[in-house]
């Protein structure tokens, strides 16, 4: 009996280090296919809006803000949203809209709840101003380049399209917390998302940009379709898929700055990230405990430890870990500062955020304790002091 365990063990370890492993390898090599790829080139460049969802006074707001308002394109306006008009935020759009009279571009000002997400209340109350068809959302963190529109609206011209997201690089702005924050998105995140998205799904939208023709927002009911979502991201690319519109992931990359100041931030943030999706995305976020290969390798090796080559896969898994950690830098032109000694405790950590995902629905966004319902719905628990 005894015999059959010890065999049964082994084949369990052998089976997750060979997927883990298999996984990883397909990571490096989607990567670099992904590298090669180019945004398509723009027949015909319509008038878009660009709603910016703003919530206080964020690390490299402004930087991030006026990335936006500087595009190399014919017709755009920039609409800035807030409920509170005590939001440090208002300032700092005051200070750009003095500095670039050029662009068509306002702040909207209004506390209307239309859900107990509050950032798609801010969007609803912005769609009101807004005047052209094409709409861009994306999220106040993110900065682009002039040759963002240019970039990502050409899809929107087929009318079988719903949604155009993209992917986007971390960059660390803060203490060591912030790059293993940003080396979660460069190298577990993104190559996540290539590797689902070379298998054929599409079952994604980022809110890092959300490009879509108001007709395919008006069809899945609007704004207040996705107002007590938590993963209104993903809701919003999920309702237009479900009336037979495809989700086109661009080529184009945009960049988040990771700003987390303590290790409680960081946790808080990913666990927030992980239940969500757990809960959305049940199935598939169960099988993605593979994708964390050094982990996995390491009980997978602490399972078959008899056999004369035990040890073997967690060092193979640390040496293509190794090998993502250069290709990512390298493909995502990251210049930021990122000890390579953090790579298999940013491993570790990633392993720990799946395992408490299943530990409670209960998350932290915006100063605001929440639960997430089964079907990704939130219920405001209580607020918590700044």
């Amino acid at each position: 009996m005894l015999n059959i365990l010890q065999q049964s063990a082994v084949g369990v370890g052998v089976l997750a280090c060979a997927a883990s492993l298999l996984y990883l390898a397909g990571a490096l090599w989607v990567m670099r296919a992904w590298r090669r790829r180019r945004p398509p080139q723009a027949q015909r460049l319509p008038p878009v809006t660009i709603l910016k969802p703003l919530c206080g006074a964020e690390p490299l707001l402004y930087e991030n803000l006026r990335s936006f308002c500087t595009q190399d394109y014919p017709d755009y306006q920039v609409l800035f949203g807030v409920r509170d008009e005590r939001d440090p935020a208002i300032p700092v759009v005051q200070r750009l809209i003095a500095e670039r009279p050029g662009p068509d571009m306002a702040l909207i000002v209004d506390d209307r709840v239309i859900g107990t997400n509050y950032k798609i209340s801010n969007l609803a109350n912005m769609l009101a101003a807004a005047r052209h068809e094409y709409l861009i959302i994306a999220d106040s963190d993110i900065a682009v380049g002039p040759d963002y529109l240019r970039s990502i609206v050409p899809p929107l011209e087929d009318p079988s399209v719903g949604v155009v997201t993209c992917l986007y690089r971390g960059r660390a702005c803060g203490p060591i917390w912030s790059y293993l924050g940003s080396q979660f998105i460069n190298e577990w995140f993104l190559p996540s998302v290539l590797v689902a998205a070379a298998t054929g799904s599409r079952d994604f939208s980022f809110g890092s940009t959300l490009a879509l023709r108001r007709e395919v927002l008006d069809g899945i009911g609007g704004f207040a379709a996705l107002a007590s979502h938590l993963a209104d991201d993903y809701m919003l690319g999920e309702l237009t898929r479900r009336r037979g519109a495809r989700t086109v992931l661009s080529p184009y990359l945009v960049e988040t700055v990771v700003h987390e100041p303590r290790a409680a931030d960081l946790i808080r943030h990913e666990l927030r990230w992980a239940r969500t999706i757990r809960l959305v995305q049940p199935w598939g976020y169960a099988g993605s405990g593979i994708t964390h290969t050094f982990p996995v390798c390491l009980l997978g090796g602490a399972l078959i430890h008899t056999m004369p080559w035990g040890m073997a896969p967690p060092l193979l898994a640390l040496a293509l870990r190794l090998v993502l950690h250069y290709s990512a830098r390298k493909g995502l032109q990251l210049t930021d500062p990122a000890p390579v000694w953090l790579v298999p405790w940013r491993d570790i950590l990633s392993f720990a955020i799946w395992i408490g995902s299943y530990m409670g629905r209960r998350v932290t966004w915006r100063q605001k304790e929440l639960s997430v319902q089964a079907d990704g719905r939130i219920k405001e628990d209580k607020e918590l002091l700044p």
